[in-house]
């Protein structure tokens, strides 16, 4: 990922959008942290958060207008946010005093010419910057039209304390200075750089372009005036728009102008947000209570101590973070896409022989498209994830832990033990081609087999089938080559069967051929049953209810999802809707590869999603769904089971989980009928090891599957132990232990034999290819 590439990704993300309030500031004072620490009750923490933006924050959180309560975003449930009282009720019950760090001082000096809030503010931002500023005002004290304030709203003292600060700045301030046209001309000569308050100066003739209401005309972006090198800002109180916030923002404009003409740095550049603007934050009001204004019982005093903490709790602290809402994944990594972008990039660059971080993190992704969904902006972390995982694979970066075994079982589907292509037989023409995925056939063959067999009966023209993996699991490691690799096997054997019109019964299968083979027209199973009628032998659940398990590849298919749901309301059920389906469903740990890179995290996925439901059993029309549904403790069946019920009466949704090791022998058992069928050998050859016979119990069997451990690795152990005698005796328990290493992994087993049979006590492996010791 280039530099230009990630600026991309960090501007989709808009968690770190300011707040409508911060936005609507004029000088961006951060609201949504201010409010934060009042509701806290630290007033000393809101105090430094004004400090940080506001000059001379003791006048001006007293006297500001406050437009960012126009803009809160309670307003759209019920009353804005009092922030203006807010900033008086800090400043009036703080002892916070400014503390202000200087730069080193700068040789070019600055005059300030008007000692009003304009010209106040624009010597402050100058003085701190390390300019030197003298300030010119022609009346005996600083402050112009705040001294005609009421003092119950700003007391002479603390005017007069809070612009002492110039002084402890090192301003020069000079009082009853006379500036008429001669001595403007030599302020000029004098200073590299001017700033002119326009209300402290009404009525001097200085030698300036005028507006038409007789002001000093100034550019409005940078507060030019037509002499160069000399800036202007503020106004009348006189013309009824005297506003205390936007004369601050005037005087902040010219310093910042000023600085960049000392510099000689583009004026215009990066000052699109000088002053209020729209914000790109979305904040989702779903489920925040309406809750009235707090007033304050002495109005004219304001806020008590009580009183500004409750107010300040009915801010809702505007953020986005919708997709964290939806997303265990974002969550658990406790951040938010702009940062992960960032996390992801700086991962990328670490060199070769350091620590990556965050290789974990990119590979736990489901990428399920949730994310992409519910952010307003559309940000895809699962496709920066698999960007990410392709980098590594590049750069031979990639652990083997993370994808190798569902790699390997995608290898299984594709290999001799399960793959097949084949017309229906007696026919040598195909107008159709099922292909049910290798995960169906590995969960419900005998399902799969039946439901071959109703389309044969229903469709016309010759269905053929295809046993095989679409590439999921490739194309979710990042492996491009492989993923490239198992589409043309399927595209090369759709064409010779003479490119028929193709039946998935997988979502993920459909949605990955549609994407990446558009030439092959895709059906579902579940439209051709929904079009030609239930089988004869689908079971009836009159007054069952039931939660349709949409998978998370069916996000963008509401054709299939509503055929699911006229199938399911065909077989007489009620369905129950949850907030995770249609558009929105949520992952079950499998997609993505999750399940194998971070185990822990497809757990707590899926038993989060288990808990969702209402009580009612699940439906899934998703093999691998149905599964990790089952294994999270849930009542689930999937909907073939239904239609093609294999035992008369039976409980589908009590089936529970199964093994990798049965899902292996379950494709292989597809396969197998299919050739006895088709009247082709139907015999697997059986290797030296598939003669050991195991005694496992259920809760070791349970353990090697969550460690991706198959029994046949099992057997293949033992098998070599026994022949080789390679193995250690444990004279303690009387177990043996062997190991056996096979491609990058090495698999060891504790084990029993006990009269031509062997009982495992436990098993485990390490999944790393050893390529060198470093010296």
């Amino acid at each position: 990922m280039e530099q230009d590439t990630l600026r991309e990704w960090e501007y989709k993300c808009i968690q770190e959008e300011p707040p409508e309030c911060t936005a609507a500031c004029p000088i961006h004072v951060d609201a949504r942290l201010f409010v934060k620490e009042m509701g806290r009750g630290d007033r000393e923490a809101a105090f430094k958060v004004l400090a940080r933006t506001m000059p001379f924050p003791g006048i001006l959180a007293r006297i500001c207008d406050h437009p960012c309560e126009l803009k809160c975003k309670r307003l759209e449930l019920d009353e804005s946010l009092a922030i203006g009282l807010l900033e008086r009720s800090c400043v009036e019950l703080t002892t916070g005093k400014v503390r202000v760090q200087l730069l080193p001082r700068r040789e070019q000096r600055i005059a300030v010419l008007g000692g009003a809030l304009a010209g106040l503010t624009a010597a402050w931002d100058l003085l701190k910057k390390g300019f030197g500023v003298t300030l010119f005002e022609q009346s005996s004290q600083l402050g112009g039209s705040l001294r005609e304030l009421p003092n119950a709203l700003l007391p002479e003292e603390i005017i007069n304390e809070e612009l002492a600060i110039l002084e402890t700045l090192k301003g020069d301030i000079r009082l009853g200075e006379t500036l008429d046209e001669a001595r403007f001309e030599e302020i000029c000569r004098e200073f590299d750089s001017v700033f002119i308050d326009r209300e402290a100066i009404a009525g001097c003739n200085l030698p300036l372009q005028l507006d038409d209401r007789g002001d000093v005309f100034i550019d409005a972006a940078s507060g030019a005036t037509s002499r160069e090198g000399v800036y202007a800002g503020g106004g009348s109180r006189d013309s009824g728009t005297w506003s205390p916030i936007n004369e601050t923002l005037q005087g902040r404009k010219g310093s910042l102008s000023i600085e960049r003409f000392i510099q000689k740095a583009n004026m215009e550049a990066g000052r699109g947000n000088d002053g209020p603007y729209q914000t790109r934050l979305f904040t989702n009001l779903n489920g925040i209570a309406s809750t009235p204004r707090v007033q304050p019982a002495n109005r004219s005093a304001g806020f008590s101590y009580d009183e500004a903490q409750a107010e300040a709790e009915r801010c809702i602290q505007c953020e986005c973070l919708e997709c964290v809402k939806s997303c265990l994944f974002l969550e658990r990594y406790q951040a938010y896409p702009k940062k992960y972008a960032r996390q992801v990039f700086n991962n990328q660059k670490v060199i070769l022989g350091a620590a990556h971080t965050k290789n974990q993190f990119v590979n736990s992704c489901s990428n399920c498209g949730l994310c992409e969904t519910v952010c307003p902006t559309n940000f895809h972390m699962g496709d920066l994830c698999l960007q990410a995982r392709r980098a590594m694979n590049e750069q031979k970066l990639m652990p083997a832990s993370f994808h190798e075994f569902a790699l390997q079982d995608m290898s299984h589907s594709n290999g001799e033990p399960f793959s097949m292509v084949h017309h229906e037989p007696g026919r040598e023409k195909s107008a159709w081609l099922y292909f049910p995925s290798c995960q169906l056939c590995a969960s419900s063959p005998g399902e799969v087999l039946s439901s071959y067999g109703y389309l044969r009966e229903r469709l016309n023209g010759g269905v053929g089938i295809m046993l095989g993996c679409c590439g999921a699991p490739a194309y979710w490691g990042g492996r491009d080559d492989l993923f490239r690799e198992s589409l043309a096997t399927v595209r090369s054997e759709w064409q010779k069967l003479g490119s028929p019109r193709v039946i998935t019964a997988c979502s993920t299968c459909k949605s990955l051929f549609m994407e990446h083979l558009p030439v092959m027209e895709i059906v579902s199973l579940w439209k051709i049953i929904e079009e030609q009628g239930l089988p004869q032998e689908a079971g009836e659940a009159e007054g069952a209810t039931v939660v349709v398990a949409d998978p998370c590849s069916s996000r963008h298919d509401p054709e299939t999802q509503e055929d699911v749901r006229r199938i399911v309301q065909s077989l007489g059920m009620t369905i129950e809707e949850i907030p995770l389906s249609g558009d929105k469903p949520e992952c079950c740990g499998y997609g993505g590869l999750m399940f194998n890179a971070n185990p822990k995290l497809a757990r707590d996925v899926v038993t989060r999603r288990v808990a969702t439901g209402s009580g009612h059993d699940y439906l899934a029309y998703c093999a691998m769904c149905r599964d990790h549904l089952a294994a999270g403790g849930a009542r689930v069946s999937h909907l073939i089971e239904l239609l093609f019920p294999t035992i008369a009466g039976g409980d589908p949704a009590a089936r529970g989980w199964i093994s990798w090791s049965e899902r292996r022998t379950n494709r292989t058992r597809v396969k197998q009928a299919l050739l006895r069928e088709f009247g082709e050998s139907g015999e697997d050859e059986m290797n030296s090891y598939r003669q050991v016979s195991l005694i496992v119990s259920q809760e070791v069997r349970r353990r090697i599957d969550e460690r991706r451990i198959l029994e046949d690795d099992i057997r293949r152990v033992i098998d070599h132990a026994e022949r080789t005698g390679k193995r250690l005796l444990n004279s303690q328990n009387g177990q043996y232990r062997a190991s056996l290493q096979s491609e990058n992994v090495t698999f060891w087993v504790d084990y029993t034999p006990e009269e031509g049979r062997f009982t495992v006590h436990n098993s485990y492996c390490h999944r790393m290819k050893i390529v060198g010791v470093k010296s």
